[in-house]
């Protein structure tokens, strides 16, 4: 068909967010580094437009706030003309060392959301 498989797009979404996180000081290594496991625990994607073979495209991430020991996400692809390729959201849980759900952010992530809260991000 010319278009990329749709299975594809969840590993489009994690670029997405290892970039975000890279950049803010929350990435997967940071997560590891503390012990905390982040799983996906809800994906969603609504796919808007075909995305072809070698088409280039750009990933906008965005985070949104939560109180929770949780990492909510949102996604929009666009290939390099603008247009909408597809949207979608992801929920991570955090959990101790064990595999148990978090209450409350571990330390370094509450700080992260107080520089946040701040404004202190760029």
């Amino acid at each position: 068909m010319g278009v990329v498989w749709h299975g594809r797009y969840p590993s489009f979404f994690e670029d997405g967010r290892v970039a975000l996180g890279r950049r803010y000081g929350i990435s997967y290594s940071d997560f590891i580094r503390e012990g905390v496991p982040v799983p996906v625990r809800q994906m969603q994607i609504d796919y808007c437009h075909p995305l072809r073979f070698e088409e280039e495209f750009e990933i906008e991430t965005i985070l949104h706030w939560s109180d929770a020991a949780r990492i909510n996400f949102e996604y929009a692809i666009r290939n390099l003309q603008g247009r909408l390729v597809a949207t979608g959201c992801t929920v991570q849980l955090m959990l101790d060392r064990d595999f148990n759900l978090l209450l409350g952010p571990p330390p370094f992530f509450a700080e992260f959301l107080r520089r946040w809260k701040q404004g202190d991000l760029v």
